[in-house]
């Protein structure tokens, strides 16, 4: 029993390896796709920044939005909103 409770543990560490080389592999497949949107004159920052935004809900964006104005308005920072979300 206690032989096969070993190989179910070294496959599950083998295969948690092997992911993570897989994972290594897309980090780097990433982050040379940012190099490329840079090389071509794109903002690498606003790139991750629309990433961020298009996995989040509309819900979540214009909540983060409302924060985001809250925060501004209390420091005295204007910031122009996107359309369709006047105040």
């Amino acid at each position: 029993m206690a032989e096969a409770t070993d190989d179910k543990l070294r496959l599950l560490i083998e295969r948690i390896e092997r992911l993570k080389e897989e994972q290594k592999g897309i980090g780097e497949d990433i982050r040379d796709t940012f190099n490329e949107g840079k090389s071509q004159g794109y903002d690498t920052k606003m790139m991750r920044k629309a990433i961020k935004l298009r996995s989040m809900s509309p819900q979540d964006r214009a909540e983060a939005d409302a924060i985001l104005q809250a925060y501004c308005c209390a420091l005295g920072i204007q910031i122009e909103l996107p359309l369709g979300v006047a105040a």
